[in-house]
């Protein structure tokens, strides 16, 4: 297995706007560069696409394309970022491990990272 590949995430609720439905803003961040963004409908699917997108980097930083990145979508499947996890469960701020063949992320909340007192609202 080769070193684990750091990587941040955001992952928060968007507030209620125009739009009837409560949606999920998730960001993948590598150091100071944005990789991906994007919303879902659920928190579930959110980090769904936060583990698909860390993979495809993973695997683009050593050459390599990797083969159905779909393919490990479920608790019955063989490979893949979300085999032998059984049910999605949401991550709730924590680092989480994703494992593919011989490739490791890990993705840490980007608001870990960040010294307490950074972001204080306007007055």
């Amino acid at each position: 297995m080769t070193e684990p590949i750091e990587l941040n995430y955001v992952l928060h609720l968007l507030p209620a706007g125009r739009i009837p439905f409560r949606r999920w803003r998730w960001e993948l961040w590598h150091g100071s560069q944005m990789l991906a963004a994007g919303w879902r409908l659920s928190v579930l699917h959110a980090q769904r696409a936060l583990r698909g997108h860390a993979v495809r980097y993973a695997h683009r930083l050593h050459g390599l394309h990797p083969l159905r990145p779909d393919a490990g979508r479920g608790p019955d499947a063989g490979h893949g970022p979300d085999a032998g996890h059984g049910p999605d469960t949401a991550w709730g701020g924590q680092t989480v491990a994703v494992d593919w063949g011989d490739l490791r992320v890990l993705l840490t909340p980007r608001a870990l990272l960040e010294p307490p007192g950074r972001w204080l609202p306007a007055t």
